[in-house]
């Protein structure tokens, strides 16, 4: 078949005043061809569209009940279509026609299926809008001294100049997006006019038609003097930008991670400035129009919003406070008394009587606890009998070692002696150093001796360093042992020049299975 290129090659050599007959030969043609084609239309030109089947339609019988069945559900796949024309129609159709009823459905779809959506590309205009929303990182397999780092970020967009901001956080809290917010409006010194994110629970509420929008978020967007927007059920693309910017973050991400030749971090604060630093490089490219969404951001108000729920409890008779259906254990003073708690995103305040009495790390999930012996071990010395069944009983060892200790004196002991002999032990951790009694008990456990208060006690008495965990004592080499493997290996050179069809004879006859 002639091709254009042929016909405008051939077209250009006859210009150049060669004749046809080595025109037709260069461009590869006939002589009749060329002729033809030395002027009028190109061969595409002149190509009719074909209208016709070079075959019969072998799903011709059969097509109405599948459009009918399409009609009633345009969701079905074709696949699934022919996989029930071959259960309907046994022997009928084949597995090599399933491309061909594809396209048929294909073409069925875009000539009398439903419409699809359109989606509209959308005009911003300089300081009209953000938009956020969290994304997980943990399809990255970052890692924290060589432990999994299961994360999120929040990600902070102005679609107009595409300028952003991340923050790290652990879930998708109203506290994660208060700190996220806020952190991205004072970086900017201004607000835009209105705020969109899609339905998170920690702005929309979800559970009812009478308020579009938590009271916390709209507390916040009023502080702020900004407008709440929100995207339909189950319409992400209505939060586009964002949407699009996880995609190219966590691309960006994955690169350089790539060259930096490691996904491990020596800190949380290490892998964090390695994230903002990459934000940074990224928002260089984006000056010229974010400098326009400057001009026109709107004044930040005198101070930031408190990014904390504050919630009053009642310590229990566990020395238990339960906050936002978790578990955590206070000062046994405070049994009884009733106590602020500050949820932020990360951590709890205690607060009593005007002053902060506990910071304690906030669990991730619920129904989860988190118990500190401290707070708790003068009433277990008490009450060693109440340690046996304690329902947090894993949360009183501090470590391996502690739990160790247990267990031996658990062998030498009734339970209640050997929970006193325990608790006494925890006392001490909890009033001197925990550090120090847990060295204490690897030295003992390394020495195979009964573990006891006592003994503790006189290691920590005795002022003398430790050995340490990895200390390795490596002697200084002997170097004649050196000149001892060359005079053996000359030996065993003589022994295979002379001696080895004498070590081939010794074991002829032998089967290799008696070869030692």
């Amino acid at each position: 078949m002639i091709k254009d290129r042929q016909v405008r090659q051939l077209r250009k050599l006859l210009a150049e005043g060669v004749t046809l007959e080595r025109a037709a030969w260069k461009t590869g043609m006939d002589r009749k061809t060329a002729r033809k084609y030395r002027n009028g239309k190109l061969p595409t030109e002149r190509a009719e569209p074909r209208t016709w089947r070079t075959r019969s339609d072998p799903f011709s019988e059969v097509w109405l009940e599948v459009s009918e069945l399409l009609v009633e559900n345009p969701g079905l796949d074709a696949k699934t279509l022919f996989q029930w024309l071959q259960k309907k129609h046994p022997e009928c159709f084949q597995d090599g026609q399933l491309r061909s009823f594809q396209r048929r459905v294909k073409a069925w779809r875009a000539t009398d299926g439903p419409p699809k959506e359109v989606f509209f590309s959308q005009v911003y205009q300089p300081g009209k809008l953000c938009a956020s929303d969290f994304t997980s990182m943990n399809s990255l397999g970052i890692t924290i001294q060589g432990q999994t780092f299961d994360h999120l970020l929040y990600h902070f967009v102005l679609p107009y100049s595409n300028w952003e901001s991340v923050m790290i956080c652990f879930s998708e809290s109203f506290e994660s997006l208060s700190d996220g917010i806020q952190n991205a409006l004072w970086r900017l010194h201004g607000t835009p006019i209105r705020h969109r994110s899609d339905r998170m629970s920690a702005a929309v509420n979800n559970l009812s038609d009478r308020k579009k929008f938590t009271e916390r978020y709209e507390s916040l967007m009023r502080h702020y003097d900004m407008k709440m927007e929100k995207t339909n059920v189950a319409k992400g693309n209505e939060n586009g930008d964002v949407e699009s910017l996880h995609r190219h973050l966590k691309k960006a991400i994955e690169q350089a991670l790539l060259l930096r030749g490691s996904c491990d971090f020596l800190t949380r604060d290490a892998y964090s400035k390695f994230v903002d630093e990459l934000v940074r490089q990224k928002n260089r490219g984006r000056q010229e129009r974010l400098s326009e969404e400057l001009d026109v951001l709107r004044t930040l108000p005198p101070r930031r919003l408190e990014s904390f729920q504050e919630v009053r409890v009642r310590v229990n008779s566990g020395s238990l406070i339960r906050v936002q259906k978790n578990r955590y254990s206070v000062n046994s003073r405070l049994v009884g008394e009733s106590v602020d708690v500050r949820v932020f995103a990360e951590h709890l305040e205690v607060w009593y009587g005007q002053k902060q009495q506990e910071r304690l790390p906030r669990l991730r999930g619920v129904h989860k606890h988190c118990i500190n012996y401290r707070h708790i071990i003068d009433w277990l010395i008490r009450k060693p009998g109440a340690f046996e069944n304690y329902r947090y009983q894993e949360d009183l060892f501090p470590t391996s070692r502690f739990r160790m200790a247990y267990d031996q004196l658990r062998e030498l002991h009734s339970p209640s002696r050997a929970a006193s002999k325990y608790l006494a032990i925890l006392e001490i951790a909890a009033r001197d150093n925990e550090t120090l009694v847990d060295d204490a008990l690897r030295v003992l456990l390394s020495r195979d001796t009964t573990v006891d208060v006592e003994s503790v006690k006189s290691i920590l008495a005795a002022e003398e360093p430790l050995p340490l965990v990895t200390a390795v004592h490596v002697g200084d080499p002997d170097l004649s042992l050196f000149d001892d493997l060359l005079t053996d290996k000359e030996v065993c050179d003589g022994d295979n020049q002379y001696g080895e069809s004498q070590t081939n004879g010794a074991f002829a006859g032998t089967a290799p299975a008696d070869i030692p």
